[in-house]
């Protein structure tokens, strides 16, 4: 027994040489896969695990950047620290990520490297950021639009964020004719955007036509406008290669934090495991502060007394509360119950027909929002994909020689996605006018009480 406790501890202290030999490889794998404007220097996250304070301006920087690529948005290196620290508060926020310690940090970025620290580790394995930045800075050189075939649930994260969010109210009362205003405003501005992407769709459709038959890969038989573009101006293909090999070595320092990433979660464990040691310590020191500054209690108490009499009246009140309560909610049940039977015998009278008959289309229509839902999912999609244009009508009829070749398994029609989106449409559509009716209801039931005045329904 005495010889296997040395060889127990030689392994542990050769597992740990060889976690510490990979920490800086996995350490670098991960700050090489993040964007090339955006990749911090392996050494803010080691000196962000011992919450240096040099590091902080760097982790607002770098989850300002991260997070503004995520949510779409345009950065620039001016933006005000003060700016950027609220960004990345409200949008770690809105994906849930629930520690005070962070949303307590000062506004200046004076502090705090440890806790962004595990903010940045928060995000790397509950939104999948690096697979998100990947896919959105990834070079195009298909033509792509976005589609979405899928309901619109939220997620959890969003759901929660929701729920615990605090509210904020107008301080002031907002003139209705502002908001018709902003909703006018708003229409203007979504007419002109879907004019201008028709137009785009006409001007990309031109090009898919008049070069199809050109390209090399036959699934797709036209060229893209970035193909396009290269074919006109060759000297271009130089920046795009760039991009292109940033983009490859991108990909394999991603692989290579694949294979080296749970080498970095062992040791934000150890960063947990200091932080809480910490914590644990600073809860003892200021307990024994308080032990020390106690007064000396002495051992006779005059007001207890005083104070089981009142708990006793305390006690008597709370049971003849809880009689009252009783008896307010038997009569309340059987008012209620009253209620309940009157209403049946007004139903039965008149208006049984006309309840009944909504009450069956409103079953009729979630029957079949629920034999939708429960249908077997087809072409349900989620993403980017690349146009490829296909015609019923041969090449040769097009003035070229080639033909295009039978499109993929996986390939699905714009015909097939806009089925699914009217019909998608169509459920939205019913589910408003539902809720309209509903308020219209609730409307006239509030106009009712209200006397000597005229309201019309919308």
């Amino acid at each position: 027994m005495g010889g296997r406790q040395p060889e127990q501890h030689r392994d542990h202290r050769e597992q740990h040489r060889e976690r510490g030999r990979a920490l800086p490889a996995a350490v670098g794998a991960l700050c090489r896969a993040l964007p090339p404007r955006a990749r911090p220097a392996p050494d803010i996250l080691r000196r962000a695990r011992f919450d240096r304070p040099q590091a902080s301006l760097d982790f607002w920087r770098l989850l300002y950047a991260l997070l503004k690529q995520i949510h779409g948005g345009k950065w620039t290196e001016s933006d005000a620290i003060d700016n950027q620290i609220r960004f990345v508060k409200s949008a770690l926020w809105y994906h849930g990520y629930g520690r005070p310690e962070l949303y307590e940090l000062p506004d200046d970025g004076s502090a705090g490297s440890r806790e962004l620290l595990l903010a940045f580790s928060w995000l790397l394995h509950r939104l999948g950021l690096l697979e998100q930045l990947l896919a959105r800075n990834r070079v195009k050189t298909g033509d792509e639009t976005s589609v979405c075939t899928c309901e619109d649930d939220l997620p959890n994260s969003q759901q929660s964020t929701t729920e615990t969010a605090p509210e904020c109210g107008l301080e002031d009362k907002v003139d209705v004719r502002y908001l018709q205003w902003l909703n006018g405003r708003l229409r203007f501005q979504w007419r002109s955007l879907h004019a201008q992407h028709q137009e785009q769709c006409k001007l990309l459709h031109k090009i898919h036509l008049f070069t199809s038959g050109s390209h090399v890969d036959q699934n797709l038989g036209h060229f893209s406008v970035t193909e396009t573009d290269l074919v006109r101006q060759p000297e271009n293909y130089k920046q795009l290669l760039q991009l292109l090999e940033s983009e490859t070595l991108q990909l394999e320092a991603f692989l290579e934090w694949k294979q080296l990433e749970l080498v970095y979660w062992q040791w934000m464990e150890t960063v947990l495991d200091n932080m809480s040691e910490e914590e644990n310590m600073c809860k003892s020191q200021n307990t024994h502060v308080e032990k020390r500054r106690l007064p000396e209690v002495t051992s006779c108490c005059p007001w207890a007394d005083s104070l089981t009499g009142q708990i006793d009246r305390l006690s008597r009140d709370l049971m003849t509360l809880h009689d009252q309560l009783h008896k307010l909610v038997t009569h309340r049940k059987a008012a209620w119950c009253e209620k309940v039977k009157a209403r049946e015998e007004e139903l039965q009278k008149g208006g049984f027909s006309a309840t009944a008959r909504k009450v069956q289309e409103s079953v009729e229509l979630k029957l079949l929002d629920i034999t939708r839902l429960c249908a077997p999912k087809k072409n349900k999609m989620h993403g980017s994909c690349r146009l490829v244009l296909r015609s019923k009508h041969p090449a040769s009829k097009m003035g070229f020689g080639q033909s295009v070749s039978k499109e993929p398994v996986s390939a699905v029609s714009a015909m097939e996605v806009t089925r699914e989106l009217q019909m998608r449409e169509a459920s939205l559509q019913r589910e408003l006018e539902q809720l309209r009716e509903e308020c219209r209801h609730r409307l006239d039931e509030i106009a009712e009480g209200l006397d000597g005045m005229i309201c019309i329904s919308p």
